[in-house]
C-alpha cells in the first residue's frame, strides 16, 4: 500500500492519489517522473540563478505544471511552482520538507500546496505552489521580514524574536490576529526543530487590502537534517533568533509566559487554545513521521525530537 507523496494518504498501488493531484490542478490526471537526476537538477539551478526570481541557499528551480502531459517542466519565468532537488551535502531534505510542510498543515498553519515528485534517477524533489503569484501570473504583494526590518541577506539573523513583534504592530492591518499567528508559528518550528527560521523566512502578504502574514514557507527539520549529519544535539540551536536573549534550552515558561503573555501581550485563553491545537496535531504528526518518505534512521530523529520537545512544553 503507497503512501501520496503529496496528501500521504493511502493511495494503494498508485504513486499520488486523485486528491493530491486535484490539489495541483483539477484537470491532473498522473504527475510523472520529473525528467532530470538530482545532480542535473543542481546543475540547473546555478546556470538559471540569474534568470528566475527565486534565490537563497537551497538549489531552486522554477518549474511549471504541464496537466496534460502530467509532467512538471523548467522555466526560466513564469514558474507557478518552486522545485528543489536533492542537497548535495545534507540527505533527504526534500523529503524532509514535504513532511514538516504537511504537519504544519495539520495543525492549521496556513501553507500553499507542496509535495515531493519523484525523479528519473529515483531521488525524490521537494516542490510548492508559488504564493506571490496570482492565476494570471501576476505579482502580489509580498515582503518578508529582513526588508521590513532594513536588513539583507549577510545580516538575516541580527535581530531577536522580540523585534519581530514589534514589526507586526508596525506594519499588520491587524497585529493582534497575527500575534496568535507568530505564537503559533514559532512553537510549531520549535517542536519540530526548525532552527533556521531568520528574518527571510517570514513574510506578510497583502490580500483584498488586508495586510497578514504569508503562508508558510521554507518548513523543515533543519535539526533531524543536522542529526543524520551525526551532528550531536547539544551542538544543535533550537532557533535562529534568540529569545530572552537565548536560542537553547528554552523552557515552556519562556515560551507561554515571557514571549506569549509579556511580549505578544495574548490572554491565558488564547495561549491555551494555540497549546491545545498542537497537543490534539501530535498524535496526527508521529503518524505523519512514521509514513513519510524519510529513510528509518531520520524517522527515529524526528520522532523522537518531537515528543521531547512535546514535553518541554507539557503537551
Amino acid at each position: 500500500m503507497n503512501r501520496c507523496p503529496i496528501t500521504y494518504e493511502p493511495c494503494g498501488e498508485a504513486r499520488y492519489s486523485r486528491a493530491g493531484l486535484r490539489l495541483l490542478s483539477p484537470n491532473l490526471e498522473q504527475l510523472n517522473d520529473f525528467p532530470y537526476d538530482a545532480g542535473r537538477q543542481r546543475q540547473e539551478a546555478v546556470v538559471r540563478a540569474g534568470k528566475t526570481s527565486i534565490q537563497g541557499v537551497q538549489p531552486k528551480l522554477s518549474v511549471r505544471l504541464n496537466a496534460k502531459a502530467g509532467a512538471f517542466e523548467i522555466v526560466d519565468q513564469g514558474g507557478r511552482f518552486v522545485l528543489k532537488p536533492q542537497h548535495a551535502v545534507y540527505p533527504n531534505l526534500p523529503e524532509n520538507e514535504g513532511l514538516t510542510m504537511h504537519l504544519a498543515k495539520l495543525c492549521g498553519i496556513e501553507a500553499p500546496a507542496s509535495g515531493i515528485v519523484r525523479c528519473v534517477d529515483g531521488t525524490w524533489s521537494y516542490f510548492v505552489r508559488r504564493f506571490d503569484r496570482t492565476g494570471h501570473n501576476r505579482k502580489v504583494a509580498v515582503e518578508d521580514f529582513a526588508q521590513l526590518a532594513g536588513m539583507d541577506r549577510d545580516t538575516k539573523y541580527e535581530f531577536s524574536m522580540e523585534r519581530l513583534v514589534r514589526l507586526l504592530d508596525q506594519y499588520c492591518t491587524f497585529p493582534a490576529i497575527e500575534k496568535v499567528k507568530l505564537l503559533k508559528r514559532s512553537l510549531f518550528n520549535f517542536l519540530v526543530g526548525n532552527e533556521d527560521m531568520h528574518l527571510k523566512n517570514f513574510s506578510l502578504i497583502t490580500r483584498q487590502g488586508k495586510v497578514e502574514f504569508a503562508p508558510a514557507y521554507d518548513y523543515l527539520s533543519t535539526t533531524v537534517a543536522y542529526l543524520a549529519l551525526g551532528r550531536p544535539i547539544d551542538a544543535i540551536e533550537e532557533i535562529a533568533l534568540p529569545l530572552q536573549g537565548k536560542k537553547r534550552r528554552l523552557a515552556r515558561n519562556t515560551w507561554t509566559g515571557y514571549f506569549a503573555k509579556e511580549r505578544l501581550e495574548l490572554p491565558d485563553k488564547v495561549i491555551d487554545t494555540v497549546l491545545d491545537e498542537l497537543a490534539r496535531a501530535a498524535p496526527e504528526w508521529r503518524t505523519g513521521i512514521a509514513g513519510s518518505f524519510l529513510p528509518p534512521d531520520q524517522k527515529d530523529h524526528y520522532r523522537r525530537l518531537l515528543d521531547e520537545r512535546c514535553e518541554v512544553l507539557a503537551l
